[in-house]
């Protein structure tokens, strides 16, 4: 009986980067990332296929440049970073261009599918085997009890409800299991 022999793959936090960008006012769009992350894969294949996936973030790390903004992020109005301090992703199914997994903020668990784009595996300088990707896709705040918003003297909403995810992400073969 053959037994399979999964690879264990470590974020390098310092070629990624996990962002989102949300309109504000319905004029503009704000970008805002997660400096303190953490994740690993899991996998049995090369490409990366039914990998497993894992990935938490630190609400507190939130930046969008702006601190009054984070400080508003980061209250009861919307993360409550105090009583929910990491938003986690854990997979359930990668067929090689759709991550399908379980995303809890806050304390509510949705399952979200996110488009993937393999760029592939390389040999840094050093002889580190690394591998990566993109990942795109959009979740409504609401769903995760985000719900604070605002109206303009126009009319129009503070903050929009749709926002995207941009994530990019390289990851180091550490060992075999």
């Amino acid at each position: 009986m053959d037994t399979l022999v999964k690879t264990k793959w470590n974020i390098d936090t310092a070629h990624s980067e996990i962002s989102f960008k949300v309109k504000h006012m319905m004029i503009s769009t704000v970008t805002g990332h997660f400096e303190d992350f953490n994740a690993s894969v899991e996998t049995e294949t090369e490409d990366f296929i039914n990998a497993e996936i894992n990935f938490r973030a630190k609400i507190d790390s939130i930046n969008t440049k702006n601190n009054d903004r984070d400080g508003h992020l980061k209250s009861d109005d919307f993360f409550n970073a105090e009583a929910y301090p990491e938003m986690t992703f854990n997979s359930k199914s990668f067929d090689g261009s759709t991550l399908v997994g379980d995303l809890t903020i806050r304390d509510i668990t949705k399952e979200i599918a996110l488009d993937v784009e393999f760029n592939g595996i390389a040999v840094d300088p050093y002889g580190q085997t690394k591998a990566g990707f993109e990942l795109t896709g959009s979740i409504n705040r609401k769903d995760f009890n985000l719900i604070w918003n605002a109206i303009t003297e126009a009319g129009s909403i503070v903050v929009a409800n749709m926002v995207r995810l941009i994530i990019d992400l390289q990851f180091i073969k550490e060992s075999k299991l």
